[in-house]
């Protein structure tokens, strides 16, 4: 007896009726990335019906021309997803800038090539919308993330901030990173 063949691995433009899977899996992933406190607070306050209702408006009515959803599937199933549109940054051309706003593969799919599939389909879609430059915000304390960003040809530009929650005192900084798009 043989094993049934294995489905290609591939993305493409989320589908509305995926967004309940996104919702979940961005939840994980906020539970294992994010510190405690704030995962707990954000999680608390916003509920998997109301993140897949916002993800489901999100693919159905992009709030931008540009604005996609990508998602990561293997053995047809999602296992990860990205949001890109033009980059909302104030020092920034969003006619050639383009931002990754988020991009999460499931915590239980990871290290199988998903995430330098997606951010290869990121690139392309990106460069077909016309954009040049992409930018990234990136937890500066996340090494894992900036390590596999800077073997794809990310860099830090510069530009940082901070960020959290009006009702924590966690904050965390973020720091932008680039890659050319031609």
């Amino acid at each position: 007896m043989t094993d049934a063949p294995r489905t290609a691995d591939s993305c493409r433009l989320a589908l509305p009726s995926e967004a309940e899977r996104l919702a979940a899996i961005q939840r994980r992933s906020w539970q294992q990335l994010l510190p405690i406190p704030v995962a707990e607070q954000i999680l608390g306050e916003v509920d998997l019906a109301t993140m897949t209702a916002s993800w489901q408006a999100a693919i159905q009515r992009p709030p931008l021309a540009k604005f996609r959803v990508l998602v990561a599937v293997a053995d047809k199933r999602v296992v990860g997803f990205a949001a890109v549109g033009p980059s909302d940054d104030p020092d920034a051309d969003p006619g050639s800038d383009a931002l990754v706003g988020e991009f999460i593969v499931d915590p239980v799919t990871q290290r199988q090539g998903h995430g330098s599939r997606l951010l290869n389909a990121v690139a392309d879609t990106l460069r077909a919308d016309g954009f040049t430059r992409a930018t990234w915000w990136v937890r500066a304390d996340d090494d894992p993330l900036r390590s596999f960003l800077a073997s794809a040809g990310w860099a830090p530009d510069g530009a940082h901030q901070s960020v959290g929650t009006e009702a924590s005192a966690t904050e965390w900084k973020l720091v932008r990173l680039h890659t050319g798009l031609t």
